[in-house]
C-alpha cells in the first residue's frame, strides 16, 4: 500500500527552477564534453520504469553575459606572500583578511572623480572576516553513485513512519533546558528521537536530560546540517517539528530530480548539493576536501548542473551583463562618481578603445551601449580565481571578496554561481596532476605567485574533473543514514494550477456550452 502511494507520488514530475547565471568568462566559454553514463539511470529503470522526465543537461554555445553580484567598494587589503600562503576550506581554514565595507557617498551628478580620495592609504589594520562556519567532517560523500537507491530506500522507512501516525511536536519548553535538566519536554524529545533512530530504543523512555540525550541530538543536528552543540536551539527544534509527511515529499522529490542522472562519476569529482550549500572534492569514493560555498538567491537560482571542470583561472576579469550595468552600476555611479575608479571598472566601446567616463550621461542608460568590465584583483567580483565548467546555464565556482558570507548559516547570497571558501585549496586538488610551474600539479606557493603576478593565468587540467551541481532536500547514504536540507529554492512542491480567467470561461462555455459548462472558477 505505501509502495502504491510512494510511485503515486513520484510519477508527479517536479519542476527544476530556472536559474540565472552569475557571469560568464570575458573571452567565452571552453567547448565542453558530454559526461558518459553512470549506474543512476539503470537502478532508476529498475525501480521505477518510465517515472519522471530526465534532466537535460547537455551543454550548449556561449550565453550572452550573466548576471554577478555588483563590485561594492572597499579599502586595499596587502596581497599575502607567497611564503605566509594558506588554503581555506575544511583542509584548512581561510585567513584572508578584508576590511568592511565603506557605504557609498550620496551625490546626485556624476562629474568628477576626486583621485587624493582613491590614492589615499587604506587601514592598516584591516579587520579579518570571520572564520567560515564548520561542516561536517563525515568522509562518506553526499552524493554518489548508489545516491538514488539509497533515497528510495529512506523515502519507504519515512512512508512507514507517516502512515504509523508520525511523531509528536516537541514542546519549545525543550529550547531552555540542558544537561542535568528534568522534564516532561524531554520525554518527548526521546521518544522523537528514537523514532528516527538518533537514539537508541532503549534510551526512548525517561525525562532526564543526560549524555545519551545529548549525543542523540548531536545525530540528528548533523543529518540535518545544523550546527552539532548538542542542545535544543530554535533551528533545532523547527527540523525537530517537521512533519513526517514532509520528510517523504522531500526524499521522493529529491530521489525524482536524480533519476533522469548521467553523472560519470569516475575516480575524482566535485559535486555541490545546492541546499547545502556546501563543495565536495571526491576520490575514491571518500571525501578529500569540504568547502563552505555560497549559493545563488531564490530569484536568481543556482542551477542543476553535470558537465567537467576544464581548466583554473587565475586574476580572471568581469565583465559586466546590460542588466547589472542599467540595475546597479549606474545607481552607484550616480551616487559616487569615483565608484568606477574605486573598483577598477573601465568601459571600452565597439573597437576596444577605453572610454573616458565623464563623457557618458550617467543620468540615462548610456552606460549600457558599451562594454563595462573590472579589471582583475582581489576586490574583482570573481575574486582570485574562476573554476571554469562549461555549460549551457554559463555558471561557474569562483572566489570572492565578500568573504564573510561564509560564517552566515543561511548562504543563499549570489547571482547563481557558487563562490567556494577555500577556492585556492580547491583549485590546487583540480590541478594535482597537471602541469605547473615548476613540473607536475600547481603547491599552494605556485597558485599564489601566480596570483601575485597580476596577470590573468589559464591552467588547463590535464584530466577534466566530472562535476555536478544537484538539489537534495533529503539523501540516504548506504549505511542507512538519512539526511535533510531546507528547501531554499521552493521545489519539492508542485506549483499550484493556474486558476482559470473568467473571460476564458465565458469563452468556452460560448464555444461548446455542453461540454464546457463544469468549468467554474476556483475557490479563493
Amino acid at each position: 500500500m505505501r509502495n502504491v502511494g510512494l510511485l503515486a507520488i513520484l510519477s508527479i514530475a517536479l519542476p527544476v527552477g530556472a536559474a540565472h547565471a552569475e557571469m560568464v568568462p570575458p573571452n567565452g566559454s571552453v567547448a565542453s564534453s558530454s559526461p558518459t553514463s553512470s549506474p543512476l539511470p539503470q537502478a532508476a529503470g529498475a525501480l521505477l520504469p518510465g517515472l519522471g522526465a530526465p534532466i537535460e543537461i547537455t551543454p550548449a554555445p556561449r550565453l550572452p553575459p550573466a548576471e554577478a553580484t555588483v563590485p561594492r567598494p572597499r579599502a586595499a587589503t596587502p596581497r599575502p606572500s607567497p611564503a605566509s600562503a594558506g588554503a581555506a576550506g575544511t583542509v584548512p581554514p581561510s585567513s584572508a583578511s578584508r576590511p568592511a565595507i565603506p557605504k557609498p557617498r550620496t551625490v546626485l551628478a556624476a562629474p568628477k572623480v576626486d583621485q587624493q580620495a582613491i590614492d589615499r592609504p587604506a587601514s592598516k589594520n584591516p579587520v579579518p572576516p570571520p572564520e567560515p562556519i564548520k561542516l561536517s567532517d563525515d568522509p562518506r560523500p553526499t552524493l554518489g553513485p548508489d545516491t538514488f537507491v539509497s533515497t528510495m530506500k529512506a523515502g519507504e522507512r519515512y512512508q512507514a513512519i507517516a502512515e504509523g501516525g508520525g511523531w509528536s511536536s516537541v514542546p519549545s519548553e525543550i529550547t531552555r533546558l540542558k544537561t542535568g535538566d528534568d522534564g516532561p519536554a524531554i520525554v518527548a524529545l526521546r521518544r522523537r528521537l528514537a523514532l528516527t533512530g538518533d537514539l537508541p530504543q532503549q534510551e526512548a523512555s525517561g525525562s532526564q536530560f543526560d549524555d545519551a540525550l545529548r549525543a542523540g541530538i548531536r545525530r540528528f543536528q548533523a543529518r540535518h546540517g545544523l550546527e552539532e552543540t548538542g542542545l535544543v536551539g530554535p533551528r533545532t527544534l523547527v527540523h525537530l517539528n517537521i512533519s513526517a509527511s514532509q520528510r517523504v515529499r522531500q526524499l521522493q522529490a529529491s530521489a525524482t530530480r536524480l533519476m533522469g542522472s548521467k553523472f560519470a562519476f569516475g575516480d575524482r569529482y566535485v559535486a555541490v548539493n545546492i541546499p547545502s550549500a556546501a563543495v565536495e572534492a571526491v576520490d575514491r569514493g571518500v571525501v578529500a576536501r569540504r568547502y563552505v560555498a555560497v549559493i545563488g538567491r531564490r530569484e536568481r537560482a543556482s542551477p542543476q548542473v553535470e558537465t567537467r571542470i576544464t581548466s583554473v583561472n587565475f586574476n580572471p576579469t568581469w565583465t559586466a551583463p546590460v542588466s547589472i550595468i542599467k540595475k546597479d552600476i549606474i545607481p552607484h555611479v550616480r551616487k559616487d562618481p569615483a565608484y568606477l575608479a574605486k573598483m577598477r571598472i573601465r568601459l571600452f566601446d565597439a573597437q576596444g578603445q577605453e572610454v573616458d567616463p565623464n563623457t557618458i550621461d550617467w543620468s540615462t542608460n548610456q552606460a549600457a551601449n558599451y562594454t563595462v568590465r573590472q579589471d582583475a584583483g582581489a576586490d574583482n567580483s570573481l575574486g582570485e580565481i574562476r573554476i571554469d565548467m562549461p555549460n549551457r546555464h554559463a555558471v561557474y565556482m569562483h572566489d570572492t571578496p565578500s568573504k564573510r558570507l561564509f560564517a552566515r548559516s543561511m548562504r543563499a547570497q549570489s547571482s547563481g554561481c557558487v563562490r567556494v571558501s577555500g577556492v585556492k585549496d580547491l583549485a590546487a586538488w583540480l590541478l594535482e596532476t597537471s602541469p605547473g610551474p615548476a613540473g607536475q600539479g600547481w603547491s599552494g606557493i605556485d597558485i599564489e605567485t601566480a596570483i601575485a603576478g597580476g596577470r590573468r593565468v589559464d591552467a588547463k587540467l590535464s584530466k577534466p574533473v566530472p562535476v555536478a551541481w544537484v538539489y537534495m532536500t533529503g539523501y540516504g547514504m548506504a549505511d542507512g543514514s538519512v539526511h535533510f536540507r531546507d528547501d531554499v529554492y521552493g521545489l519539492d512542491e508542485p506549483p499550484p494550477l493556474p486558476e482559470p480567467k473568467p473571460a476564458a470561461i465565458a469563452a468556452a462555455r460560448a464555444a461548446d456550452p455542453v461540454v464546457t459548462s463544469s468549468i467554474t472558477p476556483a475557490r479563493r
